[in-house]
């Protein structure tokens, strides 16, 4: 609750909303308690009061009725049938989407078709049609406003229950023996509430204007009584003479309709669980930077240098260290493969280098990415956006979520290109096509027309390899791009990409989870665990002898084909959360060769033989050869 209040608070015009509509509400409910004047009491002799009259603040009407002591009444009548007709459309409708949705089939065809029917009437008829039926009268508008949104609350409610009477969880209520009825209270009615009290607070508005818009042609309330939608009814025939007797009731819908809306929209985006990281804050085009001290000098030759990357995620008060301190070096033509568990930091490095961590909540807060000896972190957004895609690409893990569903892969390979220098549409068919046999895509010609959904995860893959080929980059960082691919496919994807790296001169960050993977591709290796690099080197000496015990048991838990019984490892307990570190060595707590000394202090990146590793006891040459 907390932090649904926090997140309401950030949106400034929601919190403007909730402040004007709590006033108005408190001045209603008060309203008996105020002194004054009887709104029902006419004076004819002191009709048409201007404003800051004597005994009439807001002054009179056309019977001479204080204007301020009927806004007053008027306001507390209409958002009390407002907010009835919201619940009683809101509990009506809900229920009815439920049913329909958990049940399905023919009742589901049977009720929707029936609402159907409803909604295939202007709403604003509909409710003429039913108050005309039951006869002139506030309670009878009540009831017209509410039927005549019952539909927009049943089909919202059926498609959200449609998903949810599919899910695991549902099943194994069914399995458990529960009734329908319980399963509907427990199990589904829980995860539609915030959708109902989105909507009603979306709708509660509409529903205000549709009952003034009945009382205004004078279907709701009856004189004497008043409500705001009536008030403007009475003066229209005085609107020129006597323009305040409408403007006064006019500004209360106004200001109430607007500070509803206002108010309904920041509570959607605070019941929306995608928001809560982020805040309502929209990212921005490129990762924040906020370095408190100035960018390491570059040190090495390297086509690509990342010399001591920070980066961190600021969620409310809390700072998760994603990266802390990262160094590496990418020659031209070499493969870097990074590999960890997840979550220690492997694809938020990659991302930082090209500034693709969304901020908020992410920031770079220390550190530099030199390519070719300028310093990508906090470049220009235009210089950034012009290196994406011609000088450094990326591939992304899942092809399917990052193609346009609504575009044909040749489309989009052609785009990628124009992006960067002007091609006509024969050219850039022809450049496509020539991307996708370099891919080994087979009858290119054919495909290139397809939409993503009409290809297999490895086409898909390949296509997104040919994206990141479509400028002749200089380096590509693969972000796990075969770990949804079956092995075949896998190894066939590697390949393609070891054949282009040597063909092409290409340097690759190839990001994975699998030690065989590495061992086919790359030429060096670099260990992650917890933000940081803890072992680095060749990938044959490390292989061979993994100086890190994190790197050993990582290995451990690889299982061999051929090699006969032997039990397979596991790495006991959890990586450490970023935002709370141990001192020292963060892996002490999971590693059977911890010591002291382990917890006592910064553990830096030292030589051990070839490699470099950040251990005060690392594996000897001969337990690792074991």
């Amino acid at each position: 609750m907390r932090a649904f209040f926090f997140l309401l608070a950030r949106n400034r015009l929601a919190l403007a909303g909730g402040i004007v509509l709590l006033v108005v509400v408190i001045l209603a409910l008060i309203t008996p308690l105020l002194p004054l004047a009887d709104p029902d009491v006419t004076n004819t002799s002191n009709r048409f009061q201007p404003i800051l009259s004597d005994g009439a603040l807001l002054g009179t009407d056309h019977l001479g009725r204080d204007l301020l002591s009927r806004l007053m009444w008027g306001t507390r009548l209409s958002l009390a049938v407002g907010f009835a007709a919201a619940i009683v459309a809101a509990t009506i409708g809900a229920a009815i989407g439920i049913v329909a949705g958990y049940y399905g089939g023919r009742s589901d065809n049977i009720i929707m078709r029936g609402v159907d029917m409803l909604m295939a009437f202007p709403y604003i008829l509909l409710a003429l049609a039913i108050v005309a039926a039951l006869g002139p009268g506030l309670m009878n508008a009540l009831i017209a406003v509410a039927a005549v949104n019952v539909p927009f609350f049943a089909r919202n409610i059926r498609g959200i229950t449609v998903g949810i009477a599919n899910k695991e969880f549902v099943d194994a209520a069914r399995l458990a023996g529960l009734s329908d009825s319980r399963i509907i209270l427990s199990e589904i009615l829980p995860n539609v509430i915030p959708v109902i009290v989105i909507a009603m607070s979306t709708t509660i508005g509409w529903m205000i204007l549709e009952t003034a818009g009945l009382s205004f042609l004078g279907l709701g309330s009856q004189p004497p009584q008043a409500d705001l939608g009536s008030m403007l009814g009475e003066a229209r025939s005085a609107l020129i003479t006597n323009p305040h007797t409408s403007i006064v009731p006019g500004m209360m819908i106004l200001v109430i309709v607007m500070s509803i809306n206002l108010l309904g929209d920041g509570v959607r985006d605070a019941l929306d669980p995608r928001l809560k990281s982020g805040a309502l804050s929209r990212p921005m085009a490129a990762t924040r930077v906020d370095r408190a001290e100035a960018p390491p000098p570059a040190t090495g030759t390297g086509l690509l240098e990342v010399r001591a990357l920070q980066t961190q995620f600021h969620v409310k008060n809390r700072i998760y260290r994603a990266v802390g301190g990262v160094d590496l070096h990418v020659e031209k033509g070499e493969c870097l493969g990074i590999i960890g568990e997840s979550g220690s930091g492997k694809s938020v490095t990659a991302l930082s280098i090209m500034g693709l961590v969304a901020s908020p909540p992410g920031v770079v807060t220390g550190g530099a990415a030199y390519y070719d000896g300028e310093d990508l972190i906090g470049a220009p957004y235009r210089r950034l956006r012009d290196m994406r895609g011609r000088n450094v690409s990326y591939i992304f893990q899942d092809p399917l979520a990052t193609l346009h569903p609504l575009y044909r892969v040749g489309d989009q390979l052609i785009e990628a290109i124009r992006a960067h220098r002007p091609i006509g549409k024969a050219e850039g068919r022809e450049k496509a096509v020539e991307l996708l046999k370099a891919v080994r895509i087979p009858n290119a010609e054919k495909r290139i027309s397809d939409y993503p959904h009409e290809m297999s995860g490895g086409m898909r893959q390949r296509v997104g390899i040919a994206m990141a080929l479509a400028n002749d980059p200089d380096i590509i960082i693969a972000d796990e791009p075969t770990t949804a691919l079956d092995v075949t496919v896998q190894a066939q994807v590697l390949t393609i990409l070891d054949d282009l790296r040597r063909s092409r001169g290409l340097a690759i960050v190839f990001i994975t989870h699998d030690f065989g993977v590495v061992a086919q591709l790359c030429d060096r290796v670099a260990v992650m665990y917890a933000g940081r690099i803890v072992e680095e080197g060749r990938t044959t000496d490390i292989l061979d002898a993994p100086r890190h015990p994190y790197t050993a048991r990582l290995m451990a838990c690889v299982p061999e084909l051929g090699g006969g019984k032997r039990r397979l490892e596991a790495i006991p307990g959890l990586p450490p959360v970023v935002d709370k570190l141990p001192d020292g060595c963060a892996f002490a707590d999971r590693c059977d060769r911890v010591q002291p000394d382990c917890r006592a202090g910064e553990i830096a990146l030292h030589k051990v033989g070839s490699q470099a590793v950040r251990c005060l006891h690392p594996v000897d040459s001969k337990e690792a050869a074991e």
